[in-house]
C-alpha cells in the first residue's frame, strides 16, 4: 500500500490498475436522472385552460382556480362554472345541471326602465351556489308586446351557456291571466336543445292558491308546485314548494328572495333560488328553471 497526499490508496482486487486509479465500468456511464414511473399521465377530460384563465376566483368563493371568460351579452369579470363531463342521455348544455342541487337567478337592473318606466327585455344571470355563472338568460320580445301586455305578455326566453350557445328555449304563449277563466290558464314550454321539447309547466285552476303541474316531454304529470296564500312578504322570502303528485313529499322549492326595500320598491329586478335533489333528472331541473321564470312574470 502506498500513501499519496496523506491518503491511503489500495489496489482494487481483480484489476491490474496501479494504485490510485479507479476503474471505469461501462454500466456506470451517466444516463440522466431516473424516470419517475409513479406519476400518472393526464386523466380523461383533461384540457388546457382557455385564454383568460385567472388562476383564482374572487374573494369569498370557496371554489378556486376556475377559468374566467365572458360570454356574449354577459357582464364581465364574473367567474364561470367549468363544464363537467356530460352524463348519458343528457341534452347538450344541460350537463352543468347534473352537478348542482341549487340554482340562483339574479335579474339585472335595467337603468333605462327605471328612468323612463318603459318595459325592457328582462335579462338574468343564472349561477350555482358558489356564485359561478352557469347560464345567461335574455328575453326576446318586441316593444309593443312588452308595454301593451305587461306581465301577461307572451315571451321567448333564450338561455345561453358560457360560450354564448343557446342551450334552452322557453316559450310562453299568450293566455288570459285571470282566475275567472279556468279554460285559459298560464303555461310555459321548455326546449333543450332549441326545438326539442323536454317538459311543460301548466297552471292548475284554484280559487285561492296558485298551483302548477310539472310535466315531462310526453305531457305526463311528474311534480306539483304549490304557492303560499300570501305572495308578498316584507323582509322575507316567498317559497313555492315543489311536491310529489300526491302532495305528501316536498321535493324542492322555488324561492323569491327578498332583496331589500330600495330595490323592491323602485325596480322590478328580482332574485330567485331553486332547490332540488342532486340526482334529479337534468331535464326536470331545466323545467323547474322554466317554472321559475313563469312565476316571476305572473306574480312579481
Amino acid at each position: 500500500m502506498e500513501k499519496q497526499n496523506g491518503q491511503m490508496n489500495a489496489p482494487h482486487p481483480g484489476t491490474n490498475l496501479p494504485p490510485g486509479h479507479l476503474p471505469v465500468y461501462p454500466s456506470a456511464a451517466f444516463q440522466g436522472p431516473p424516470e419517475h414511473t409513479g406519476y400518472p399521465g393526464p386523466q380523461a377530460g383533461y384540457s388546457i385552460p382557455p385564454a383568460g384563465y385567472s388562476g383564482a376566483g374572487p374573494v369569498g368563493f370557496p371554489v378556486q382556480h376556475q377559468p374566467v371568460y365572458n360570454p356574449p351579452g354577459g357582464p364581465a369579470g364574473v367567474p364561470c362554472m367549468p363544464a363537467p363531463p356530460p352524463p348519458l342521455d343528457c341534452p347538450p348544455g344541460l350537463e352543468y345541471l347534473s352537478q348542482i342541487d341549487q340554482i340562483l337567478i339574479h335579474q339585472q337592473i335595467e337603468l333605462l326602465e327605471v328612468l323612463t318606466g318603459f318595459e325592457t327585455n328582462n335579462r338574468y344571470e343564472i349561477k350555482n351556489s358558489f356564485g359561478q355563472r352557469i347560464y345567461f338568460a335574455a328575453e326576446d320580445t318586441d316593444f309593443c308586446t312588452r308595454n301593451c301586455c305587461g306581465a301577461s305578455r307572451p315571451f321567448t326566453m333564450r338561455i345561453l351557456d358560457n360560450m354564448g350557445q343557446e342551450v334552452i328555449t322557453l316559450e310562453r304563449p299568450l293566455k288570459c291571466d285571470s282566475c275567472c277563466f279556468p279554460c285559459c290558464l298560464q303555461e310555459i314550454a321548455i326546449y333543450a336543445p332549441p326545438g326539442v321539447p323536454i317538459g311543460y309547466v301548466i297552471q292548475i285552476w284554484h280559487p285561492c292558491l296558485p298551483r302548477f303541474t310539472i310535466q315531462n316531454e310526453r305531457r305526463e304529470d311528474v311534480l306539483k308546485i304549490i304557492a303560499p296564500c300570501l305572495l308578498c312578504s316584507c323582509c322575507a322570502d316567498v317559497d313555492f314548494e315543489i311536491k310529489s303528485l300526491d302532495e305528501e313529499n316536498v321535493v324542492g322549492k322555488i324561492s323569491k328572495q327578498w332583496t331589500g326595500f330600495m330595490r323592491e320598491a323602485f325596480t322590478d329586478a328580482d332574485n330567485f333560488g331553486i332547490q332540488f335533489p342532486l340526482d334529479l333528472d337534468v331535464k326536470m331541473k331545466a323545467v323547474m328553471l322554466g317554472a321559475c321564470f313563469l312565476i316571476d312574470f305572473m306574480f312579481f
